[in-house]
């Protein structure tokens, strides 16, 4: 078997419309037009960050560029909903445009979107809701999404508090719930695409394997310090504020990490070291010592900088390679 061979066909793909099971992550500052819309072109569907927009004009900007260069491929918006009555909530607001330019899916994560799913539902929108435990993802199902996605312990960004690892959430989601699943978290290569299937996923989620594509726009030198990391090259931070964060490990991870373990960890002493506007600083620069940078243990797969549409075409040979080897240990019974 090989890549050209494989027809992938799931509810995650007849959901979204796309060629292959995989949504490409999104990610805050790097998750724009470029390489949403690259996504859409290689087979994948990707989301806008809203978040990485200050204001809504530059989201439906962006939502617009997006448009054009996806040659009439998928493509969605992702809203990190901040908690509620926190000082510059926008959510209505981002909605407000995104239903207005016509996307016709949307990705929540943040806390439970149950207040806007029906008028999500009532324009037309597909939502998927991301989780970081499998409890989360039934309350999900529960209050009418389309789609989750469940992540596990070993991804950038927020894992949760329960740490449990990609293989034990995958199983136990696919056991639990009847809408499409999709999992993530270390996962960076078409093995582990293969691997997720069998388990009982409908696709996978990718982010960090994809930060060292040509169309993500930060800085060389942050992409070459991705290159050189293998998968003990990231650390866990703010447990104390019960808001854990796996980030590359540097200064930033070394200082934040003695603040708590001295049992001074408060939003005032942590934030100045892990504001989102520093990891910007790192992606603009390429200096990577600074800054609380979301990046999962599937580092250790990113070895190139290359198009985005070659990094998905090696994960359909992986694939293919991976079904060819459960070929060859799988050869039907000879026993009468």
């Amino acid at each position: 078997m090989t890549a050209d061979t494989l027809a992938w066909r799931t509810p995650l793909t007849d959901l979204f419309g796309i060629r292959l099971p995989i949504i490409a992550g999104g990610l805050h500052w790097l998750a724009n037009a470029e390489y949403v819309a690259a996504a859409a072109r290689a087979g994948m569907i990707g989301f806008i960050t809203a978040a990485s927009f200050p204001d809504t004009d530059g989201l439906r900007d962006e939502i617009r560029r997006c448009r054009d260069l996806a040659a009439g491929k998928p493509f969605g918006v992702n809203v990190s909903m901040l908690p509620k009555l926190v000082q510059g909530e926008r959510t209505d607001a981002v909605f407000d445009a995104i239903i207005a330019e016509g996307v016709r899916f949307v990705e929540t994560s943040g806390r439970n979107p149950e207040a806007y799913i029906p008028r999500l539902h009532a324009a037309g929108i597909t939502v998927m809701h991301k989780v970081p435990a499998v409890r989360f993802a039934r309350k999900a199902e529960a209050v009418g999404v389309d789609a989750v996605t469940v992540v596990g312990a070993e991804c950038g960004g927020h894992p949760g508090l329960d740490l449990v690892g990609t293989m034990v959430q995958t199983v136990l989601a696919a056991r639990g719930l009847s809408i499409p699943l999709a999992v993530g978290g270390g996962i960076g290569s078409g093995e582990q695409l293969i691997a997720a299937l069998a388990m009982g996923a409908d696709g996978v989620t990718i982010g960090t394997r994809f930060l060292v594509a040509e169309e993500i726009w930060a800085h060389p030198g942050f992409k070459d310090r991705l290159l050189a990391a293998d998968e003990t090259d990231t650390a866990l931070i703010l447990s104390s504020l019960r808001n854990t964060m796996r980030v590359l490990r540097n200064e930033t991870s070394d200082t934040v990490a003695a603040i708590e373990a001295a049992g001074q960890g408060s939003l005032d002493t942590l934030m100045p070291h892990v504001s989102g506007k520093l990891g910007r600083v790192a992606y603009e620069t390429g200096d990577t010592a600074r800054g609380a940078l979301s990046v999962g243990q599937s580092v250790a797969l990113a070895d190139r900088v290359e198009p985005l549409a070659a990094i998905a075409a090696r994960l359909e040979a992986e694939a293919a390679q991976a079904l060819n080897r459960l070929s060859a240990v799988t050869r039907p019974s000879l026993a009468p």
